[in-house]
């Protein structure tokens, strides 16, 4: 089955949220070109920040032959890449045109078939029921609300289909200073509340704005939702890791500042 082509000439009010991050992202698309080149020109995924062997954790299917696959929030897209390698009609939607310039390049330069579009992952032009396999890492995970993609991305899938998905654990996020610096061995915001996440305004390295919830909340909303949980990973930094963005390397030695979800649309589509 071939995945159908998006209706054209869609427009709607973004959030707030979808604007500022629209706004980050191109103005720091320059940053992410070598990363995105290295990641490209590696066959072998791996995920997150510590860069996690695939291997060592057998979240894609290793045979993507006649799959339809959609990545929510791509980036440079070598998540889509490495989908396209196994056999997958892959789609890799960005709310950023910078960083998709740079995905385009790289998806010609190593002669891979992906459709890349623009646009808002918590609203994907097509039909329901399109793909049998959704995948963020970072992307969507972090930068959209879940309360929206979470419920976009079930009904993208077909029954019996799979979403995995990493970001940042709330425990990162509750232990990471007002300022924007680097997380540390203290709560300093409340952890029920946690959602949404505003890095515009902080003192170190203004960001855009993210999500996050209670490992409770995403349980509720899975369920909600209606999707089944497969497995959940804590990811731990390599002895030899060196720190990354606001993550110490050593905090993440201790506590995991990463999480992935694999999920399962049930298979009556409910």
């Amino acid at each position: 089955m071939t995945t159908p082509e998006p209706p054209r000439n869609i427009s709607a009010d973004l959030p707030v949220h979808v604007r500022e991050n629209r706004a980050y992202w191109d103005a720091m698309a320059d940053d992410w070109v070598a990363s995105g080149e290295r990641a490209w020109r590696s066959h072998e995924p791996s995920w997150g920040c510590w860069n996690v062997p695939e291997a060592e954790l057998n979240l894609l299917p290793r045979d993507m032959t006649g799959m339809d696959a959609i990545e929510l929030g791509c980036g440079t897209a070598y998540f889509s890449a490495w989908m396209a390698r196994r056999g997958a009609r892959v789609v890799g939607t960005d709310n950023s045109a910078r960083q998709l310039e740079t995905a385009r390049r790289l998806a010609r330069e190593h002669e891979i078939d992906l459709t890349l579009l623009h646009g808002n992952a918590e609203a994907v032009p097509f039909p329901d029921a399109s793909f049998d396999f959704a995948l963020s890492e970072y992307g969507a995970a972090i930068w959209c609300d879940p309360h929206a993609w979470i419920p976009e991305a079930h009904r993208l899938l077909r029954p019996g289909g799979d979403l995995v998905f990493l970001g940042n654990t709330p425990l990162a996020m509750i232990c990471t200073p007002p300022s924007g610096g680097a997380a540390e061995p203290v709560l300093h915001r409340d952890y029920f509340d946690l959602h949404r996440l505003d890095w515009t305004g902080v003192e170190i390295d203004p960001g855009g704005i993210e999500f996050n919830l209670p490992i409770s909340g995403w349980f509720r909303l899975f369920r909600e939702t209606g999707f089944d949980v497969l497995d959940y990973r804590e990811l731990r930094a390599p002895a030899d890791a060196t720190d990354r963005f606001a993550i110490p390397a050593a905090w993440a030695r201790r506590w995991p500042s990463e999480q992935i979800w694999k999920l399962r649309k049930r298979s009556d589509g409910s």
